[in-house]
C-alpha cells in the first residue's frame, strides 16, 4: 500500500480493463439516466448519437471502479474531495474496452496533525484504441505514513 510520502509528482498509474456491454448500459441508464440513447437500442437510432451509448455518469462509475482496482494501491482507499474539469469527449459504445491512466499533478502535504496529505490526480479514461472517453482531475486525501510509535501501537497517523 502507498502512503503520501511514497508518491512523486508526475508518477503514473494504470488500471485493469473493463469491456462495456449493451446490457449494462441499459441497466444503468434505466436506473440513473433514463434517456432513450441510454436505455433502448431502437429508440437510440434517431437521436444525436444514432445508437446506444453509455451515460457519462456510467462512464464515471466504471472509471472509479477501475481506479480502485488499479495499481495505485493507496493505504486507506481512494478518498475523494472533489473533481475538477470532468468532461466526456466521446461516447462509450457497447463493446468498448476502457482503462484509466492516472498522473499525479500536485502534492500538498497538509499539516502533519491531520495524518493526511492531498493530491491532484489527472485521470484519463481511454477506450480500446487509446481515445479518451473521460477526462478529469480528482482531488484526493491520502494517508501519511504512521510514525514508528504509532505503527507500534497499531493506530493510524
Amino acid at each position: 500500500m502507498l502512503y503520501f510520502e511514497d508518491l512523486k509528482l508526475g508518477a503514473k498509474f494504470n488500471t485493469p480493463e473493463h469491456t462495456v456491454t449493451a446490457e449494462e448500459i441499459i441497466t444503468f441508464g434505466r436506473e440513473f439516466d433514463p434517456q432513450p440513447f441510454h436505455t433502448d437500442v431502437e429508440a437510440a437510432k434517431p437521436t444525436l448519437f444514432g445508437q446506444l451509448v453509455a451515460s457519462g455518469w456510467h462512464t464515471a462509475a466504471i472509471s472509479m471502479g477501475l481506479m480502485v482496482r488499479g495499481n495505485m494501491g493507496l493505504d486507506g482507499g481512494v478518498i475523494g474531495q472533489g473533481v475538477d474539469d470532468l468532461r466526456w469527449p466521446r461516447p462509450v459504445l457497447p463493446g468498448d474496452t476502457l482503462r484509466v491512466v492516472m498522473e499525479i499533478t500536485e502534492l500538498n502535504p497538509e499539516p502533519s496533525r491531520t495524518g493526511r496529505g492531498k493530491i491532484k490526480l489527472h485521470c484519463r479514461t481511454l477506450n480500446q484504441v487509446g481515445k479518451p472517453v473521460q477526462e478529469m482531475t480528482a482531488k484526493l486525501l491520502i494517508g501519511r505514513r504512521p510514525s514508528s510509535a504509532e505503527a507500534a501501537e497499531g493506530r493510524p497517523a
